[in-house]
């Protein structure tokens, strides 16, 4: 039996990148011998176990065989004869596929190490456009590592469009979509995320309300591409919290077409990505006020008591920060020399004026909620003064 240490920890290590995540494959090992070892079971397709002490993962060494459509269409075969570059071999990027040795030694049958040093995202084989989540995952893995300037390679950017053009991307649930969206948007750059897929032709198929934003591909440059999604840009400097990522790129998708979404047709986009309801909501509250929040200075106070109340800001605090940092990202696109955002600072204050607020004693009913309005007003109006 040998065990390697394989994928995101040799290729993270290698970068200089910490080292979260540490998988094993056991080659030579049958599920029998890894109980005796004390490993616990918890693969349902194929021989997974959690190591009896460190609770890293440790899979049997396998090949896969495609048998249907889709992520899910595959015969997965674990034996003991199948070999270490026999396994690395179904892997998606070649960057993934390097494994390394108890010792230390890499092992690199497929030119990992040499595209990891030129920045290039290519697919292994050309089993590669079997699995339809592998053209969000090397979108993903792009925005990534865009620091480093890694690109797409041109052969893996043709079987990502063939993935397109025959039908394989459509297979994706919206669950899968959203969950590899929700990893892109929490990367450094989740810009690039789209951009690779716009480039592959995947953004028509599987986020089409993006796709108006974006010139033909191959008839603009790079960095028209990448001014695409201004107010996505702008947050992420702000905020790594997926919500406040995703609420900016539906302003992104406001500010090119207003008639693109309103409530009902943002709601239908969130439903069919099953979007969970923190990213609705905040979402929601950005398309509705988020003009309101810029243009608070000109509120008068009963206004912008209504303000606070629509956006339910006297209960929840941390909802409305992250409103208020998706409208700072909305007015530092159009601004990029912007020192601050007195908006959300008047919000805030305005906020506080209403909290500190007194309810008056002994009244009941209808009778204090007119008279606490009355006292938030005057509050306001003092605060604004």
């Amino acid at each position: 039996m040998q065990v390697y240490l394989v994928g995101g920890a040799v290729r993270d290590r290698l970068l200089g990148l910490p080292v979260r995540e540490r998988d094993w494959v056991v080659v030579g090992a049958t599920p029998q011998e890894m109980l005796a070892l004390g490993y616990k079971p918890v693969g349902k397709d194929f021989p997974v176990f959690l190591h009896p002490e460190t609770r890293d993962e440790y899979a049997l060494a396998r090949t896969e065989r495609k048998t249907g459509p889709g992520y899910t269409g595959f015969a997965v075969h674990a034996d003991p004869d199948v070999t270490l570059e026999e396994d690395l071999l179904r892997r998606d990027l070649t960057i993934n596929a390097m494994a390394e040795t108890p010792a230390g030694e890499l092992i690199d049958p497929y030119g990992g190490r040499d595209d990891l040093d030129n920045g290039i995202l290519r697919h292994v084989s050309p089993a590669f456009t079997e699995d339809p989540v592998r053209i969000l995952r090397i979108a993903r893995f792009a925005a990534r590592f865009s620091r480093w300037g890694f690109h797409v390679a041109h052969d893996t950017n043709r079987l990502l469009r063939s993935m397109v053009a025959s039908g394989e991307v459509d297979q994706l649930v919206p669950e899968r979509v959203w969950a590899e969206l929700v990893k892109a948007l929490g990367e450094p750059d989740p810009v690039r995320f789209f951009e690779v897929l716009h480039g592959c032709g995947a953004l028509d198929r599987l986020f089409p309300e993006l796709a108006p934003l974006y010139p033909p591909a191959g008839h603009a440059s790079t960095a028209a591409v990448h001014a695409a999604l201004p107010v996505l840009q702008a947050a992420v400097r702000l905020s790594e919290e997926p919500a406040v990522r995703w609420a900016a790129l539906i302003c992104d998708i406001d500010n090119a077409d207003p008639t693109a979404l309103d409530k009902p047709r943002l709601t239908a986009l969130c439903e069919r990505l099953r979007t969970p309801n923190a990213c609705r909501e905040l979402a929601l509250l950005a398309l509705q006020y988020r003009s309101q929040v810029h243009d608070i200075e000109s509120l008068a106070a009963d206004a912008v008591l209504d303000l606070l109340m629509a956006l339910d800001a006297l209960r929840r605090a941390e909802r409305l920060d992250d409103l208020l940092l998706v409208c700072e990202a909305e007015a530092r696109s159009r601004d990029a020399g912007l020192l601050d955002y007195p908006p959300a600072r008047l919000v805030l204050q305005a906020r506080r004026a209403c909290l500190q607020v007194k309810a008056p004693a002994g009244k009941h009913g209808p009778e204090i909620a007119v008279i606490m309005r009355a006292r938030r007003i005057e509050a306001i109006k003092r605060m604004l003064a």
